[in-house]
């Protein structure tokens, strides 16, 4: 196990640093240094001085990838990339091109993000495991063909059609609870309820049928129908064969959304201006703050590498056949 983890922990070394670069070459060659200035300043004629200060205060003003004009290892340690993207696999975020520490920035956004997307996240997974289930024990009749009706209803209706229906219903019309906003401690509760609500809601549709898929694949198997041959209830056989034994494609499909829960929903904190990391993005998209957009790019990609050991490790917990060496 321990081979493991230190063989995959490597591994994800040059994935970070294929990312990392990637992202910086996206960035500096659709937008030069200069631009970036142009943007930030926002004026209409900018003198080339301001440019230049812009660039001194911000670290812009040095070469791209290589300094000719430097010593030994500051060749490469005096550069944009250097400063701005290699720091980054220490977590060191810097400033963002406003003038705000991003570290701080996330350190105090994260927790929102959790608020909404922890109990989003483990609410829905329960809910659309439920229904998947009880859709397969009434396989064949008028419930399940009701539910897929349903699951199809709802996967055809887009996501925002149910956050402004349910802020004009909940939140306007019937007064409720409130329709946007955010506050800290447990007063932060009544600020959450509405959106986790339409973010299992929405989920519901996508979710079910999904699952249902799994589990239908595992009840045709031969041990499923063995358990029913020894005597075994339906219920009994669902839950204690078909369940631990579809764990692992569940646990697949788990890591794609851990990165969600730390860094936000985009569409849900910008809905119900939820100071969250979701609405941080989008806030830095908006105003072409290029550093925070490329420390949450980084910081997803750490999050999703760091899932998928997760995930591989958790297989052996479910699933005694799978071992790791």
């Amino acid at each position: 196990m321990i081979n493991y983890l230190i063989r995959r922990l490597l591994y994800t070394l040059p994935l970070l640093l294929g990312i990392n670069i990637l992202t910086f070459v996206l960035f500096f060659v659709v937008n030069s240094p200069d631009d970036m200035a142009r943007m930030q300043l926002g004026q209409k004629h900018v003198t080339e001085q301001a440019i230049a200060n812009w660039k001194h205060q911000h670290g812009y003003d040095l070469p791209l990838l290589w300094n000719g004009a430097a010593a030994g290892t500051d060749k490469l340690g005096e550069t944009i990339f250097f400063q701005k993207s290699m720091r980054l696999f220490l977590f060191r975020f810097g400033m963002s091109d406003g003038g705000r520490n991003i570290g701080e920035d996330i350190q105090e956004r994260a927790w929102p993000s959790l608020a909404l997307a922890l109990p989003t996240f483990t609410i829905g997974l329960l809910v659309n495991v439920t229904c998947a289930l009880l859709m397969v024990l009434f396989r064949g009749s008028y419930l399940e063909s009701a539910g897929l009706v349903v699951c199809v209803v709802l996967m055809s209706v887009s996501s925002l059609f149910y956050i402004i229906g349910g802020q004009f219903l909940f939140g306007k019309t019937l007064n409720l609870v409130p329709i946007s906003g955010y506050d800290d401690g447990l007063a932060s509760i009544r600020f959450l309820i509405l959106p986790v609500v339409i973010g299992v809601f929405s989920g519901i549709g996508a979710g079910v049928r999904w699952y249902r898929t799994l589990f239908l694949e595992e009840i045709s198997k031969d041990y499923v129908r063995t358990a029913r041959a020894k005597g075994l209830s339906e219920t009994a056989t669902l839950f204690r064969h078909v369940l631990p034994n579809a764990m692992i494609p569940i646990l697949t499909g788990v890591v794609v959304v851990l990165p969600l829960l730390f860094m936000g929903s985009l569409i849900m904190e910008s809905f119900f201006s939820i100071p969250g990391l979701g609405s941080y993005t989008i806030d830095a998209i908006n105003s072409q703050d290029f550093a925070i957009v490329r420390a949450m790019v980084f910081l997803g990609s750490v999050l999703y590498v760091f899932g998928l050991v997760l995930t591989d490790i958790s297989y052996t917990l479910v699933d005694p056949r799978v071992r790791l060496s």
